[in-house]
């Protein structure tokens, strides 16, 4: 039940990041504003969730990871209710900070409690249940908030969260035990502001190079900070006795490599539901119900994923699977790029579908490698680096996607995008998954072996 306990708040928190989006046209009428301006509640949001990733860990520990879990599931079940009742912009923008550090607490601490649970020779099983609500979460946010705005309201967007929050708790407080921590650490206070500001400056210059909303000036302010507070973190964090994001993790290949290889695949989850967006509505006249739907198709290929594979990675091993599998993932993004207004539905469902089937295999085998070699003392700050990583990951290939787009555009004279920008920014994004493969390349065979089964 643990796995499954996990993916629902995971499922929860990925659903709600990307649901949001659909609904600002309608929230900017109830609030009088303009759907440029309610993009704070996305900004909100992300700030939150970026500052409070790394802090995770150190509160399993110093809390206990149940107890914690279980406080982020409540308050982000009832900032999701804040969300719906507020009357102002500056109280939905309020709750949604809650419910950003709700859910920036909740996953890394849910997984936590899962890898000190489950023995390392059913990971990769667990890791398959972990890795769907990833998947489904950003693939069926626009179809479901496109549904909800259409057929009810907005506020419904937020209020679906509570009876899958309550459901949690009751499972939660059924299934997990609570677990007193036998060491409780200080609170690196300087190395959370210098993460906190590192994450949030660039976790904004990012999203803003998304959505061309920043001036140049602004844009260069947010990475220069954003990469000063990062070097001065990597000063601090030699010396910490208990950094909040644990350098020295990298000393481990299994975990070094996959937090590479691993976040130059997460391109393409974050770039590929924002290219598919503009290619079916932009480029082929889709409404944003249609195209989801469409879209949603790239989920029952992962679903099919955790049937086989547990079997595929313990055949093959870790080396095999996610560099050959690293390739495959890279030239089905890059076949979307083929899509035409004239190529049947059919043709792009069946591609969605099979791309989706390896990209979850890609997610289930590198997350599961992740944690091979750190031992149980280690899981709360490795939990903590990677959903950090993972954060920086997805964004920069929204980010990467982004800009390709603009720069296609600006060569070309255009004024929007059309086919062939979206041609650019999915060719760049295959090619960045593919160089993963490079990374994985440097594992050994015997990388990950006692994750496998030896019958």
């Amino acid at each position: 039940m643990i796995p499954f306990i996990v993916g629902c708040a995971l499922f929860m928190q990925m659903l709600d990041s990307t649901v949001v989006a659909t609904a600002l046209p309608a929230m900017a009428l109830d609030f009088g504003t303009s759907a440029v301006h309610m993009n704070i509640t996305i900004t909100s949001y992300l700030l939150a969730t970026a500052v409070f990733v790394p802090i995770s860990g150190w509160a399993a520990d110093r809390f206990g990871a149940q107890r914690i879990f279980l406080a982020a599931i409540v308050l982000f079940s009832l900032s999701s209710a804040a969300c719906a009742l507020s009357q102002t912009l500056s109280q939905l923008v309020a709750a949604r900070v809650a419910q950003g550090a709700a859910g920036a607490m909740m996953v890394p601490v849910g997984r936590i409690i899962l890898l000190r649970r489950i023995p390392k020779s059913e990971l990769v099983q667990a890791m398959a249940f972990l890795t769907l609500p990833a998947l489904l979460g950003p693939v069926l946010g626009p179809p479901v908030g496109g549904f909800l705005v259409t057929y009810a309201s907005w506020h419904w967007i937020f209020l679906i969260n509570i009876p899958v929050g309550i459901f949690g708790i009751a499972l939660i407080r059924r299934y997990i035990a609570r677990d007193i921590p036998d060491n409780r650490p200080r609170l690196d206070t300087l190395g959370f502001i210098l993460s906190g500001a590192a994450m949030a400056s660039l976790m904004v210059f990012l999203e803003a190079v998304g959505h061309a909303s920043f001036s140049l000036s602004t844009l260069l302010g947010l990475l220069a900070l954003g990469l000063l507070c990062s070097i001065l973190y990597i000063r601090h964090a030699r010396h910490a006795t208990y950094p909040i994001i644990d350098l020295s993790l990298l000393r481990t290949q299994t975990f070094a490599v996959s937090v590479l290889g691993g976040n130059l695949c997460r391109f393409a989850s974050g770039a590929s539901p924002f290219l598919l967006a503009i290619l079916l509505q932009v480029g082929f006249g889709l409404s944003a119900f249609s195209a989801g739907m469409i879209t949603f198709t790239s989920a029952a290929g992962a679903l099919l994923m955790k049937l086989v594979a547990t079997p595929i990675v313990h055949r093959f091993g870790f080396k095999r699977v996610l560099t050959w599998n690293a390739l495959i993932a890279a030239s089905f993004t890059a076949a979307c790029a083929l899509f035409q207004a004239t190529t049947p539905v059919w043709l792009m469902v069946t591609v969605l579908l099979v791309g989706g089937f390896f990209r979850s295999l890609q997610f289930t085998a590198v997350n599961a490698l992740t944690y091979a070699d750190l031992d149980s003392a280690q899981m709360s700050r490795a939990s903590s680096f990677a959903a950090t990583a993972q954060q920086l990951g997805i964004s920069l290939g929204v980010a990467c996607a982004a800009v390709t787009l603009n720069l296609s555009i600006s060569l070309r004279g255009g004024l929007e995008a059309n086919r062939i920008d979206v041609v650019w920014g999915f060719g760049v994004t295959a090619l960045c998954v593919a160089l993963s493969a490079l990374s994985f390349r440097r594992l050994s065979a015997r990388s990950g072996n006692q994750l496998r089964h030896t019958r």
